[in-house]
Formats: C-alpha cells, sequence, structure tokens
C-alpha cells in the first residue's frame, strides 16, 4: 500500500517534530517516526501502475492552488495501541480534494484503505501511533494539555509516501499550481511588470 499525503510546512513540521521528540524524550514513544515527515493522509491505496497514478497526481497538482486548513484540541482512535493526534478540521477545499482524489484513485486501485473513504475520513496529525497503551494516555495527554493546538496550515502538495523496510519514505511530491503563474505572481510581488 502506498499512501497520498500533504506533507506540512516547515513551521509546521517543526511544531509536530518538537513534539513527537517530547513524546519520545518523556514516554518512550518513537512509533510514529516510522513516517519521518510530519503529514495529512488523504488516503492509503493499492496502486498496479504507479506511472499512471503520478500523471494523474501531477495533473491534478496542477490544477489545485494553495489552501489553508486548521486544526484544533486533541483526539484519540481508541484500541490496545491508540493512536494520539491532532485533529483536521473538514473544509469544502480539503473536501473536494479528498474527494477527487479518492473517487479518481479507486478507478486505478486494487485495493483503498478503508478509513480514507470520504463518509469516514476523520483528518489528522498523528503524534503517537503502534508504540502506545492504554495506561499512557492519561500521563501523555496531561503533558501534551500545555500545548496550543489551534493552527493554521497552507497546504501546498501532494506526495506518495511507500514502505520501504520499517518505513514509510518519500516516492515523489507534487507542488500545487502551475509553474509559470507562481512565477508570473512572484514578478509581480517584486514589482515587475509581466
Amino acid at each position: 500500500m502506498i499512501a497520498i499525503t500533504s506533507l506540512l510546512d516547515k513551521k509546521t513540521s517543526a511544531r509536530v517534530t518538537e513534539l513527537t521528540e517530547h513524546l519520545e524524550e518523556k514516554f518512550g514513544l518513537a512509533g510514529v517516526k516510522v513516517t519521518p515527515y510530519p503529514h495529512l493522509t488523504l488516503l492509503t491505496a493499492e496502486i498496479p501502475d504507479m506511472e499512471e497514478l503520478k500523471q494523474y497526481l501531477e495533473s491534478v497538482t496542477f490544477e489545485t492552488e494553495n489552501f489553508t486548513i486548521r486544526t484544533t484540541g486533541l483526539g484519540v482512535f481508541p484500541g490496545p495501541n491508540p493512536v494520539v493526534y491532532i485533529p483536521v478540521l473538514r473544509t469544502a477545499p480539503l473536501n473536494n480534494l479528498h474527494g477527487t482524489l479518492h473517487r479518481d484513485i479507486a478507478e486505478m486501485s486494487t485495493e483503498m484503505g478503508v478509513y480514507y473513504n470520504p463518509n469516514l475520513w476523520l483528518p489528522h496529525i498523528s503524534l503517537a501511533l503502534g508504540d502506545t497503551s492504554p495506561e499512557i494516555l492519561g500521563p501523555m495527554f496531561t503533558f501534551l494539555c500545555q500545548y496550543n493546538f489551534n493552527w493554521e496550515i497552507t497546504l501546498d502538495n501532494l506526495t506518495i509516501l511507500q514502505k520501504c523496510g520499517d518505513y514509510f519514505l518519500k516516492d515523489e511530491e507534487f507542488h500545487f499550481g502551475r509553474p509559470e503563474l507562481k512565477t508570473n505572481r512572484k514578478q509581480s510581488l517584486k514589482g515587475d511588470t509581466i
């Protein structure tokens, strides 16, 4: 299975990395580091033709502009190894992108991750997973409650993550927008005329 994600901007990535490092130091939790890049997962899928997927993602990102998402609070997916996360609020731009990706990638996939179905998907940024336990949740939440999780994050990419050994690593990254429009915008901001 591959994951279609959006890597977080530098500022947010630094915040998430700082938090996960504190969780490792204080509670010995390092499971989230199987994916070394702070990200938002949009879907998981089994894809037989990766070139078809890459061409599709390139065309989608070409037509997609950067947009802002917001987070608030903390959440937990229960189980023997609970997942602790920062919830991402669902907005029209995020839902539209997710719905389009899910619909189109389902056509080229042999299997889609069930939790990423548009009717079930709960967008989130993972802070701890895999090596957690119910017993550690209380102390972990006591520690995390000192932080503010009301963040604004600019999404500007779609990134394929693939399982490589024990890790999920970056396969390819596609940035939103048309390159010529970005160049023109930068020139306009500098005061140049086009």
